[in-house]
């Protein structure tokens, strides 16, 4: 139930980069490989890809795309600023009120008339350019090997900075990094600070709105975030219900969320950080895994 629910507040999900250099991209951007699927982060945007073996139909996508509840007469528009076959789905779903989750799918035939469906989702926003482009170099094999991180984490790349994480840490989605007992963190590398911002407000809205529990404080304290002065968003976070009586089980009574929006290297960052009353906070007031990242003044 932990993993669940610190999941569900930490999952993070932008500028339009068509036309600018690969590089800046790709010094944004991370991916994970697994079950056959790649998945991305970058921008605030959670990106996945899977190739199949199959020719370039409806019935195929049909088949193996149910997880996003295509339809047939979802398949009769296409982008026609690819110039290659492809289907585009576009979806909008407002799951708490004021944050916007937009979705768009790509089906495309590959250069061996193999089919590829590629998602986009992000809160608040959407980027046809940026799709589009990353729709290319994802048919193009343009993404290099160095964007994807070995599932067997033994540290984390936070815009470029590499930090151990020590053992028993996994992954729980791309940039996203829990430490059972030492707190949990999930990021995205943005080019802007207002995108970086805009991510953590849509962030920080789920969180408040969230069923199932409520805020027992939301403040904004002064910290010390990779190196830079800067403020957090603090929430203290109860839970009631059932969700109360799973928690308690597990002798943990409370949440402590922090998010930031902070630049760090030549990029920024937007960041959510998480621990467990009953998790090891240091004296410092956080666990490990946050005090790698971040000090409390």
């Amino acid at each position: 139930m932990k993993v669940t629910l610190v999941s569900l507040f930490c999952l993070l999900m932008s500028s339009s980069v068509f036309g600018q250099p690969d590089e800046a991209l790709f010094s944004r951007l991370q991916g994970l490989f697994s079950n056959k699927t790649e998945f991305y982060n970058v921008d605030g945007f959670e990106i996945s890809s899977q190739k199949f073996d199959l020719d370039f139909s409806k019935k195929n996508v049909l088949k193996n795309f149910k997880k996003y509840g295509i339809k047939e007469a979802d398949l009769n528009t296409s982008d026609s600023s690819l110039k290659f076959n492809n289907w585009y789905v576009t979806k909008a779903s407002e799951e708490v009120k004021g944050v916007l989750i937009n979705s768009s799918y790509y089906f495309i035939e590959n250069t061996d008339k193999k089919l590829t469906g590629i998602s986009f989702s992000a809160m608040n926003k959407s980027d046809r350019d940026f799709e589009r482009s990353f729709v290319n170099l994802i048919k193009n094999n343009a993404i290099p090997n160095s964007v994807f991180n070995s599932l067997d984490l033994d540290s984390l790349n936070l815009a470029g900075r590499k930090i151990a994480v020590g053992e028993g840490c996994r992954y729980m989605g791309v940039n996203n990094v829990q430490c059972p007992s030492n707190g949990q963190m999930s990021w995205s590398v943005h080019k802007t600070q207002e995108d970086a911002v805009q991510t953590v407000n849509a962030h920080w809205k789920t969180i408040q709105e969230q069923k199932g529990g409520k805020a027992l404080s939301d403040t904004t304290v002064n910290v010390i975030f990779e190196g830079k002065e800067t403020t957090a968003k603090k929430m203290i976070y109860g839970f009631k219900g059932v969700n109360s009586l799973l928690i308690k089980m597990d002798g943990a009574k409370t949440l402590t969320v922090y998010a930031v929006a902070c630049p760090a290297k030549n990029s920024f960052v937007s960041c959510v950080m998480s621990f467990w009353n009953t998790d090891n906070v240091n004296r410092n007031g956080l666990p490990r895994l946050l005090e790698k990242v971040m000090t409390l003044k």
